[in-house]
C-alpha cells in the first residue's frame, strides 16, 4: 500500500544527521520524494543510499549551505525542476553553543543566529513560491523547548528558537488562506551529535530520540488539507527538559 505521503515532494534541511536525518528517512518511508540539504556531502550520500535501499521513497542529495541565500534559492529551483512541485519543507538544520551570557563573546552567537533563525526565514521564503502557486504546502520548523522555558546557559540559543516560533506563528497567519500550513515542533533534549561537545550534558539515555521528532513531523505533514497542527511541544517522559 502507498505511504501516507506518496506523491509528495519534501525538502529537509540539516538532513545529514540528527533530527534532519531521521525526518528525511521517515518521510521517505511514507513514500515522499525527499531532497536532502546539508553542507556535508558524505553524510547526505549515506542518507540518500539508506532511502534508496529502503525502496519506498526517492532521494536527491543537494549539498547546501543554508546561510547562503543564493544556495537556498538554487536548492528550491533544483527540486522543483527535478520533481515539478514542492509540498513540504522541514527546517531541521541547527547549531548550538551553551554558556552564561557574562562569559560569552557576541561572535559566539553569530552562527546560531545565522543557522537557527535567519536561515529558517530564508528557507521558508524560498519555499513559499512553489507552494503558493500550488495553493498547497506544509512548512514545519524545528524550534526547541528552550524557546519558552528559561534554561541557564541557553540564552542566545533560546533567543534564536523563540524567534523561529514567533516567525512561524506570523507566517502561518499570512499564508493560511492560500492553502499553506505552517507548524512548529518544539522538542526537549534530543540525543543527537549536538551534545557531543557539551560538557556536563544531561544523560543521553533519558533524552528523546530523533525518530520521536520525525514521527511527529510525519503526522503533521500527513494531515488532510482541512486540518493543521501548528505548535507541538515534545518532551522526554522522564521530566528532562
Amino acid at each position: 500500500m502507498p505511504g501516507a505521503l506518496a506523491g509528495q515532494v519534501a525538502i529537509v534541511t540539516g538532513a545529514g544527521r540528527g533530527i534532519g536525518r531521521a525526518v528525511a528517512l521517515a518521510l521517505a518511508a511514507e513514500g515522499a520524494a525527499v531532497a536532502l540539504a546539508a553542507r556535508t556531502r558524505q553524510q547526505l550520500a549515506e542518507v540518500a543510499a539508506a532511502i534508496h535501499e529502503g525502496g519506498t521513497g526517492r532521494a536527491l542529495a543537494v549539498p547546501t549551505d543554508v546561510t547562503q541565500d543564493s544556495a537556498v534559492e538554487a536548492l528550491v529551483e533544483q527540486v522543483v525542476g527535478e520533481w515539478g512541485r514542492l509540498d513540504l519543507l522541514v527546517t531541521a538544520a541547527g547549531v548550538a553553543s551553551f554558556g552564561p551570557v557574562a562569559g560569552a563573546k557576541p561572535t559566539d552567537w553569530d552562527a546560531m543566529l545565522a543557522v537557527n533563525l535567519r536561515a529558517v526565514m530564508v528557507c521558508c521564503r524560498a519555499a513559499l513560491g512553489p507552494m503558493l502557486r500550488q495553493r498547497r504546502g506544509t512548512i514545519v520548523t524545528v524550534a526547541s523547548v528552550a524557546a519558552t522555558r528559561p534554561i541557564p546557559g541557553c540564552a542566545a540559543y533560546a533567543a534564536t528558537k523563540a524567534g523561529v516560533v514567533a516567525w512561524s506563528r506570523v507566517l502561518a497567519e499570512e499564508v493560511r488562506r492560500d492553502g499553506v500550513r505552517v507548524g512548529v515542533v518544539a522538542p526537549g533534549a534530543v540525543d543527537t551529535p549536538l551534545w557531543d561537545q557539551v560538557p556536563g550534558a544531561p544523560p543521553r539515555d533519558r533524552m528523546l530520540r530523533p525518530e520521536d521528532v520525525a514521527r511527529l513531523v510525519v503526522a503533521m505533514a500527513a494531515l488532510p488539507p482541512h486540518a493543521t497542527l501548528e505548535e507541538v511541544t515534545l518532551l522526554p517522559a522522564g521530566g528532562l527538559l
